[in-house]
């Protein structure tokens, strides 16, 4: 069973959809404002946030160096596969497609960057690295798929509990 946000006359606007255009939307109207605005290594605060602009052409912490084609593909492979799984797998609600949005929405707005410019804007500077707005998505929407993991654990263990009983 899908969870539907609201329905109008054009259809069913469904929440994965939602969540995968706005971290889109967010991550490559930022990256466009970084790459307009900001000069590569330039430092700089908005609202006690500390932020740079870098351009990795790897992938996480810029392993792999020199490959950003290649992870655009992989980004591309990922996207057909969560909407594939989502069509035929087992796993449904508003909590998994709130993670499967926000994990496609990451991989899109990442994969645009490499393969058009064969490179990856970032700019929010983090203790481990400096990330942006897709990379930060990817992160929520691991955090909701362990969420839901730990959700329907402990639902599969209470079905388990009263069958026994």
């Amino acid at each position: 069973m899908t969870y539907y946000i609201f329905q109008t006359k054009v259809g069913i606007i469904i929440i994965f959809y939602i969540i995968a255009i706005i971290v889109v939307i967010a991550d490559q109207l930022t990256k466009v404002l970084i790459r307009t605005y900001i000069d590569i290594d330039q430092a700089f605060t908005i609202w006690g946030i500390p932020l740079t602009h870098i351009e990795n052409s790897g992938m996480a912490g810029g392993l792999f160096p020199g490959n950003a084609r290649l992870f655009g593909l992989i980004a591309v492979l990922f996207v057909v596969g969560v909407l594939y799984f989502r069509k035929t797998g087992d796993m449904k609600g508003a909590l998994i497609d709130s993670s499967f949005g926000f994990f496609v929405g990451g991989a899109i707005g990442n994969g645009i960057d490499r393969l058009l410019y064969g490179q990856v804007t970032d700019f929010i500077i983090r203790r481990n690295g400096v990330l942006n707005i897709a990379d930060h998505a990817i992160e929520i929407g691991a955090l909701l798929l362990i969420m839901y993991g730990i959700i329907s654990w402990f639902k599969k263990r209470a079905l388990l509990t009263e069958t026994e009983s």
